[in-house]
């Protein structure tokens, strides 16, 4: 129904207000300064009562936020005092409404709304209603059009910049992430980095990282949080759950209220309530789940947060292989190294030392004929005997020293970090790595509680001793197989425990035997 039309006069007496609205318009990057000056506009430039500007949620049917003008905290919880402005369905481009109003409501004089519109979707609603000195006119719906109209620019434009600033966050982040990884971090370092990034981007109340676990389930394995983590960390997602197949799957889970939802079955998940649940996979490789949950009660994600938060995952994801393959490249070159250094240790240094060894060794044997042929010189019969000491001492000092030589080109074969915690598995350690220049692995048999009888000081004589067998029998020509028996249940001649080590090979000794080395301590 049309109202009646204002005479110009008082039309022209409020364009320098509507101007100044208008040009107002963008000119603040606030965007709820700029709605609450439309509203307030509005109402003041119609001469109504009551102001209403309501905003609408993007991803769902409801007002996400509400602009009043001239209107009490009690006006405002009234019902009826406008119509329905939550649909997002097609709208007129101003509405009125004439109708008596419901009973128990003062008398009104109607009501007008405009859909505020960007791009042709509807954003909200721009309402007036009761207007004291008569019906809405011509003019009125005309200034409501242009108002309502400034109204999805500013909306718009504050989105789209929104939008922009938040994307700018999200890829300065996953930047971040990514030198952070690459310069060098352990793994558990490398997760918490990850999860502490996501929470703060994401405006998170947890920044959570999920594994695989060996019986098909999920664990949380690290937890960035504003309060303690203390009962998330360990969490596990048992396997048959319903968002556990999405995750293991690869596909992200999004959650309304994760207190609520019956595809949560951890007993954290009543302090959440929005949750986005995200794969972190690279190649088809599954490294485990980024969980973003926020308390309950607070604001559900976005289609733009969920869209940025899992182009975030893919970026950490795909940092953390990359940091992997790094860290693999690293030891890699370590190793190679240290293969380098031993093999120049064999090749240069043993063979010198050996060398030197059996010319001592001849000398030694020449001087001991000598010393029995001219054995009626005392002079110079005493002369050669400490002769032949000093050439004997050297000789063992020699074999000595390339026995420590080899000894470290075993070491030197072992892996440069994660060494094991128990002594069986030292023991087994150093079979392994000795394994790689025999060319087959020494056969380990245990005797007794030997990781709780052998002491630290013993163990590692006991390697010690494990390493120099282990380096001789790899120069003796012919061996083919070591057998290696650590027993802790042995009697020494003193009645003590004692623990046992023999390294047999059949290999051939000097005298043509297979030899066996043989070395105990008391335990």
């Amino acid at each position: 129904m049309k109202g009646p039309v204002e005479p110009g006069p008082a039309a022209a007496g409020r364009l320098p207000m509507l101007l100044e609205a208008v040009l107002n318009v963008g000119s603040d990057l606030e965007l709820g300064s700029t709605l609450q000056q439309i509203v307030d506009t509005s109402t003041a430039l119609t001469g109504a009562r009551h102001g209403e500007l309501g905003v609408l949620d993007p991803d769902r049917d409801r007002v996400e936020e509400l602009y009043t003008a001239r209107m009490t905290e009690a006006e405002r919880q009234r019902p009826g005092l406008f119509p329905d402005d939550s649909s997002t369905g097609p709208a007129a481009p101003v509405e009125e409404d004439g109708q008596d109003p419901p009973s128990g409501r003062p008398p009104a004089r109607g009501f007008l709304r405009a859909p505020i519109l960007v791009h042709s979707e509807v954003f909200g609603h721009l309402c007036l209603a009761e207007k004291p000195s008569g019906p809405f006119g011509e003019t009125d719906r005309a200034l409501l059009r242009v108002l309502a109209a400034q109204a999805g620019i500013a909306i718009g434009n504050a989105r789209l910049y929104g939008t922009a600033r938040q994307r700018e966050r999200w890829i300065a982040g996953a930047a971040a992430v990514t030198t952070a990884l690459l310069t060098g971090t352990d793994a558990a370092d490398a997760l918490m980095t990850v999860a502490e990034r996501a929470r703060v981007l994401a405006g998170a109340s947890a920044g959570v990282i999920l594994q695989p676990t060996e019986r098909g389930g999920m664990e949380i394995v690290t937890a960035s949080t504003l309060d303690d983590p203390a009962g998330i960390v360990g969490t596990v997602i048992e396997p048959g759950s319903a968002v556990l197949v999405q995750l293991l799957g690869g596909e992200p889970v999004f959650i309304e209220d994760s207190a609520t939802d019956p595809r949560m079955t951890t007993g954290v998940r009543s302090r959440f309530g929005p949750s986005m649940m995200l794969p972190l996979q690279s190649g088809g490789r599954l490294i485990g789940t980024l969980a973003l949950p926020r308390r309950r009660g607070e604001r559900p994600y976005t289609e733009m947060d969920r869209l940025l938060a899992t182009q975030f995952a893919s970026q950490a994801a795909l940092a953390l292989v990359l940091a992997d393959a790094q860290a693999d490249r690293e030891q890699l070159a370590v190793y190679e190294d240290r293969d380098r250094i031993a093999r120049d240790l064999h090749d240069l240094v043993v063979q010198r030392l050996f060398a030197t060894e059996m010319m001592l060794e001849s000398t030694r044997r020449r001087a001991a004929s000598e010393e029995t042929v001219g054995s009626g010189e005392a002079a110079a019969g005493g002369g050669e005997a400490e002769t032949g000491e000093l050439l004997g001492r050297a000789v063992d000092e020699l074999d000595s020293t390339i026995q420590e030589v080899r000894t470290a080109i075993f070491a030197l074969q072992q892996p440069p970090a994660g060494a094991p915690s128990t002594f069986r598995g030292r023991v087994l350690r150093e079979t392994g790595g000795a394994a790689a220049l025999l060319g087959f692995p020494p056969s380990v048999r245990f005797a007794g509680a030997v990781d709780a009888l052998v002491g630290e000081e013993t163990g590692r004589e006991l390697l010690a001793a494990l390493r120099g067998a282990l380096a001789a029998a790899h120069r003796r020509p012919g061996v083919s197989a070591i057998e290696v028996e650590v027993d802790a249940t042995v009697r020494l001649p003193d009645g003590r425990t004692g623990v046992r080590l023999v390294v047999a090979d059949d290999g051939r000794g000097e005298d043509g035997r297979p030899t066996t080395v043989t070395w105990q301590a008391p335990v």
